[in-house]
């Protein structure tokens, strides 16, 4: 097997999401920009480019508002099923492991391999910071994803204030609007519905041959076993 072939199969998981996202934001960006002239257009107002548009704030804060939803509940999923379980469900520990378990179970310090990784060996501030880099990475891309929103959220809701002849309010005032925290809400409550719905369903569906399911002739009540 050439190099390129085994790349291309023991990176197809992130490769494949890759692209799917990829042609999942042109898609957007693309409809996006119909649906924005069509509402200049509405208004006689002069239509807009596809670059100026997707250089917009208003394509950013459509896209930025998604992502940190996302990042959020990435977050916030890695923590929580440090102590909460959900009985039969392959996404959730057995409930004897609930908690951050010892060192000998985390392969840490003297307890790690020859294969562990460097920062799960030497002990001390690199190894805590090293327990803690994945939940700490999905917080800090959803803080910078969050801000990345609010700031364009708050030029195009600006701008939509200055084509009303209102005028425009400040980044504090707008942090704190009912519009922000729409945008905002409607998109956390649709990722929180989806994971909890995920760890209930899994635990008395099936999926053939995937990791995020338990073998199809799996107890109901088995907890953390992969299929």
């Amino acid at each position: 097997m050439n190099l390129v072939r085994r790349y291309l199969l023991h990176n197809g998981l992130s490769l494949g999401f890759g692209l799917i996202f990829l042609l999942a934001l042109i898609g957007q960006a693309i409809a996006g920009h119909a649906d924005f002239n069509n509402r200049l257009a509405a208004e006689s107002a002069p239509q807009i480019s596809f670059t100026d548009y997707v250089t917009s704030s208003d394509f950013a804060v459509d896209v930025a508002e998604n992502w940190q939803s996302e990042y959020l509940q990435f977050f916030l999923y890695i923590l929580l099923t440090i102590w909460l379980i959900q009985l039969g469900s392959p996404e959730s520990k057995h409930p004897r492991e609930v908690g951050l378990e010892s060192d000998e179970q985390q392969s840490l310090g003297r307890h790690a391999g020859p294969s562990s990784p460097h920062w799960a060996r030497v002990g001390g501030w690199r190894t805590v910071l090293f327990s803690w880099s994945l939940s700490l990475t999905m917080f800090g891309l959803f803080l910078f994803s969050w801000f990345a929103q609010s700031v364009a959220g708050h030029s195009s809701y600006n701008s939509e204030q200055l084509g009303q002849l209102e005028d425009p309010v400040g980044y504090g005032e707008y942090v704190a609007s009912a519009d922000f925290w729409n945008r905002t809400l409607q998109n956390w409550q649709s990722e929180f519905l989806a994971i909890g719905s995920m760890a209930v369903f899994s635990v008395y569906l099936r999926q053939r041959g995937s990791p995020e399911s338990k073998p199809v002739g799996a107890a109901h009540a088995t907890t953390e076993k992969t299929g």
